[in-house]
């Protein structure tokens, strides 16, 4: 059956060169503007996530705010300031917390390396930050550790480009580097990130040291922000309200005031970049699909050309004993194959650009967002159904128009 099925299309497409390779080749520009926008959209959409989460891993960064609202007693425009302390509160009362950092933080700090000298922004925080902020190590160097912040030892973690401006192509680790007049070892130096969102300046120009050092150095006693991070991102909004409800009772304010603590929460801007990424996706998807539609639609056409031309052929099949049936697997199986040998060039074609693409280097600026694109199995597979759907659609109309050939009629056609 699918043998002969097979040779009679093969007959066709002799037959009639030209009419069916322009239409694989609809098909063709079709699917790989389909994949390739599908692609591309994939690809914006993981690197707006990724941007977000390079600057904060799923976390809340909760800040001191001022009350707007009157409670017990006490009047609004009071001032919110947070301490180290508010973490142990925050942490025996809330089991949903999963890790905790303070984060002092002092601008002009200066960094002092031989005849190297430069300011930036210093922070003073707990080991969790480079789980929390994503600032992990290179091979041979650390992020501070639990026995840095007990011991309050001089040890410095440096972003990567603020370390090649003071050491070039040297080594920066177990140098001594002289931080506002203070000596201080360096331990570590951070990876090389892409972070499209920050607060105080990129991470990759950031000097950190741990919080209790920072505190002995400095004398702080308020933080400037405290980071947390639920172990279920889905317990967020409980998390957030029972921030409210503990450090609300401590600095008695109105647990429903949210002016009290100004929060930057990370779970609910992935949750939005997620929807704002996927409505762009689904867009530029409906274009390409438009696109594949216009080209089905030529498919349908050619079928009914095949359909009139061979009438008589159909009408000798019919008079001779062929079955309906017969006559429309023949045609859906003509479409189906034009669909998917068109589909098929497409789709690998596609394959090698995004490949291609992918493959080159997109570190800065637009190309992250533009030149990364990503070809996942749901894309492809979505792309197979839609070339299946198509086929069948374009095949099956002319098919049933066939089948309902009368033989008699059919012979006297000319």
């Amino acid at each position: 059956m699918w043998r002969i099925l097979l040779g009679e299309f093969i007959g066709d497409l002799r037959e009639q060169k030209t009419r069916v390779l322009l239409t694989m080749f609809a098909i063709t520009w079709g699917t790989i503007a389909v994949v390739l926008l599908l692609a591309f959209g994939e690809g914006l959409r993981q690197a707006i996530v990724k941007g977000l989460l390079n600057a904060g891993e799923r976390i809340f960064m909760v800040y001191g705010g001022t009350t707007s609202q009157e409670f017990e007693g006490l009047p609004r425009g009071r001032r919110i300031r947070l301490s180290e302390e508010d973490l142990d509160l925050i942490t025996r009362s809330i089991e949903e917390i999963d890790l905790v950092s303070p984060s002092y933080g002092r601008w002009g700090t200066t960094l002092e390396y031989g005849d190297n000298k430069t300011t930036t922004y210093m922070e003073g925080v707990y080991p969790a930050f480079e789980e929390m902020r994503r600032m992990y190590p290179r091979a041979d160097s650390r992020f501070i550790n639990q026995r840095d912040l007990d011991d309050r030892r001089r040890v410095l973690f440096l972003g990567n480009e603020i370390a090649e401006e003071l050491f070039g192509a040297e080594d920066p680790v177990g140098q001594i580097v002289m931080l506002d007049d203070l000596p201080f070892v360096v331990i570590g130096v951070m990876q090389k990130k892409f972070q499209d969102s920050m607060n105080n300046g990129p991470d990759s120009r950031r000097a950190i040291i741990p919080a209790s050092t920072f505190s002995a150095v400095y004398g702080n006693r308020y933080v400037n922000h405290l980071l947390l991070r639920p172990r279920n991102p889905a317990r967020a909004e409980f998390v957030k309200q029972r921030l409210f409800t503990v450090l609300g009772a401590r600095y008695k304010f109105d647990p429903d005031d949210e002016r009290a603590l100004p929060m930057w929460d990370f779970i609910e801007d992935e949750k939005m970049s997620n929807q704002i990424a996927l409505g762009i996706e689904i867009f530029l998807g409906l274009v390409g699909m438009f696109t594949l539609l216009v080209a089905g639609v030529g498919v349908a056409n050619i079928m009914y050309v095949v359909v009139r031309e061979r009438t008589k052929e159909i009408g000798i099949k019919l008079a001779i004993g062929a079955k309906k049936r017969h006559i429309m697997n023949q045609f859906v199986f003509e479409a189906l194959a034009l669909t998917c040998v068109g589909g098929g060039v497409g789709l690998g074609f596609s394959t090698a650009v995004v490949l291609l693409v992918d493959s080159l280097p997109a570190e800065d600026g637009a190309a992250v967002y533009l030149a990364n694109p990503k070809l996942s199995p749901p894309i492809a597979l979505l792309c197979v159904v839609i070339l299946i759907a198509i086929g069948l659609i374009a095949g099956v109309l002319p098919a049933r128009r066939a089948a309902k050939v009368d033989p008699v009629e059919s012979l006297r056609y000319e």
